[in-house]
């Protein structure tokens, strides 16, 4: 009986221990690989610390101080910054905040952005804090499938220039993409948007997949412009459709869905 009673002890903690063996890294050791060049390639992880691709507290030393609302002369507030190198997360959890995007901070009259001439994906993740990627540029590949977003997150008035997937998403909270843009096709197929969600203005110019989406909420589509294949098959919206002036291949949405019944 003792034998058995240890062996058991040791099985619990081994698997206690596996449960707990997925790396950490720090935040600001993937910021310095991105400042030295190299391409950042993570799975298995969990990443410590605010993650800032706008590189804020750097950039913030050398610009000038400034009046709140100043730019409103014909001046720009926003100060854009690069992200040259691969980005990849693939199962990783994020435990503090991933900032490409920051206003005004510090009450210094600028806004922070950052945008992404490579690849960036983040799959299979967990954002338990913010994700703040408005204004931001994908010039190439994203991917956000099969990630959780647990808390803000925004995407507004973000291009994606390449192919790019939302597939099997779960948004926790507010999801907006107002204003997006989306030049080849993008899917979200099997996602999940647990409150009002706005895809107001955005526009697909070359189709998207709501196929099998389920939105627990609001669902805003005012304004939206699609272009191209429009599935929205199996998607489920519990509560309001505001479809206002949208159009689906020069059809307004009310007609698309009596043309396609």
């Amino acid at each position: 009986m003792k034998n058995k009673i240890t062996l058991l002890t040791l099985a619990i903690a081994f698997v206690s221990f596996a449960s707990f063996a997925q790396k950490r890294v720090n935040a600001k050791d993937i910021i310095k690989d991105i400042k030295a060049g190299k391409d950042v390639v993570i799975s298995n992880a969990t990443i410590e610390g605010t993650l800032d691709f706008t590189y804020m507290e750097e950039k913030l030393k050398d610009l000038p101080k400034r009046k709140k609302k100043w730019w409103n002369n014909g001046g720009t507030n926003e100060v854009k910054n690069k992200i040259e190198t691969k980005v990849s997360f693939t199962n990783c959890t994020f435990k503090d905040d991933v900032l490409a995007y920051i206003p005004d901070s510090d009450d210094s009259g600028y806004t922070f952005t950052a945008d992404f001439e490579n690849d960036a994906i983040f799959e299979d993740c967990t954002f338990e804090r913010k994700a703040m990627f408005k204004y931001s540029d994908f010039e190439s590949n994203a991917s956000f499938e099969n990630t959780k977003f647990q808390d803000d997150s925004t995407f507004k008035y973000a291009k994606f220039r390449r192919s790019a997937s939302f597939e099997n998403t779960t948004f926790e909270n507010e999801a907006t993409f107002k204003y997006a843009q989306f030049k080849n096709f993008i899917s979200f197929e099997n996602s999940t948007f647990q409150e009002s969600t706005t895809f107001k203005y955005a526009k697909f110019n070359d189709g998207v997949s709501f196929r099998n989406v389920q939105f627990e909420e609001d669902l805003n589509i005012k304004y939206t412009n699609v272009k191209g294949k429009f599935d929205i098959s199996g998607m489920k919206v519990a509560y309001d459709i505001d479809s206002k002036y949208t159009t689906i291949n020069g059809r307004s949405f009310s007609k698309y869905l009596l043309e396609n019944k």
